[in-house]
């Protein structure tokens, strides 16, 4: 193979039916590009996120992953963790330990279970801040709520940052017509994730980051991560329970997540719809 050419997949992800989750771009063989090559593919790739998989630096990784949206790299993103992780597995990778991936990222090591044909990674240790109540008045303000239609909200950051809300139901989460002009001028976020109960034992969630390139993210893993942090700080749903997001973009995608007092579990299907290589050649800014 040559240099210029590099193994490709698009995966996607939290969904078993092709073309309904959340895609994401796997380069398989990221060694040797620049932070700038990555980059450039990131943003003609067009996709929430595109993945580079790397040769780890920490001995007690199976791999190290660089993620990038349109605009920039990010620390750690859900989606992108389990579709490179079906990826690779579907590759031919064999994993150092069986039925378990270890990656290495810009947050750390994410541990990955493999349960069938599901894929479940450990949400790194959520911080939580306090509510600010100015932030939660500018989120009302660009998502056109009254700020009593929020329950409550905090900065969870997993990585990415996402300004974490409850709204009182599901259909006032899908009613919601953001102004991302307003989203993409908040400061110290990643962006913000709304979450609101279908039943009692499930959820429907949107995330937003137009500042990085996302609009609307179809099927956002980190985004239910913080989401799911809040829901075991204030035990709002039973653990195991299942989360909806995308269908405001024609999407179905399904999470399921399991807490417990140490960890967070956030997981569910993938399929690969593309696969192929991918010409790196050329120029790079």
């Amino acid at each position: 193979m040559k240099d210029s050419q590099r193994p490709f997949k698009q995966v996607d992800v939290f969904t078993a039916n092709p073309f309904r989750g959340n895609p994401v771009a796997v380069i398989l063989d990221g060694n040797g590009l620049s932070t700038g090559e990555m980059q450039a593919i990131s943003n003609w790739t067009n996709l929430s996120e595109t993945t580079f998989v790397c040769v780890p630096g920490d001995p007690r990784a199976d791999y190290r992953l660089r993620i990038f949206t349109p605009k920039s790299e990010i620390p750690f993103a859900g989606h992108p963790t389990l579709g490179s992780a079906w990826a690779l597995l579907e590759s031919g990778m064999i994993p150092k330990t069986p039925g378990r991936l270890v990656q290495e990222c810009g947050k750390g090591l994410v541990d990955i279970t493999i349960s069938g044909q599901k894929l479940f990674f450990e949400l790194p240790e959520p911080l939580i801040s306090e509510q600010d109540e100015i932030q939660i008045e500018a989120a009302a303000s660009a998502l056109k709520l009254e700020r009593g239609e929020i329950i409550s909200g905090s900065a969870v950051d997993v990585g990415p940052v996402w300004l974490t809300l409850q709204l009182a139901s599901a259909i006032k989460v899908t009613a919601l017509k953001p102004d991302m002009n307003l989203i993409s001028r908040m400061e110290g976020i990643t962006g913000i994730t709304v979450f609101g109960p279908i039943d009692e034992n499930s959820i429907e969630v949107r995330s937003f980051a137009p500042a990085f390139g996302v609009p609307e993210d179809p099927v956002c893993g980190s985004g239910n991560g913080a989401a799911a942090a809040l829901i075991r700080l204030h035990t709002l749903l039973p653990s195991p329970y299942a989360a909806f997001q995308g269908r405001c973009l024609g999407r179905d995608g399904r999470i399921e997540v399991e807490y417990g007092k140490e960890s967070i579990r956030v997981g569910g299907n993938a399929v690969t719809c593309i696969e192929g290589r991918i010409n790196v050649s050329g120029k790079r800014p």
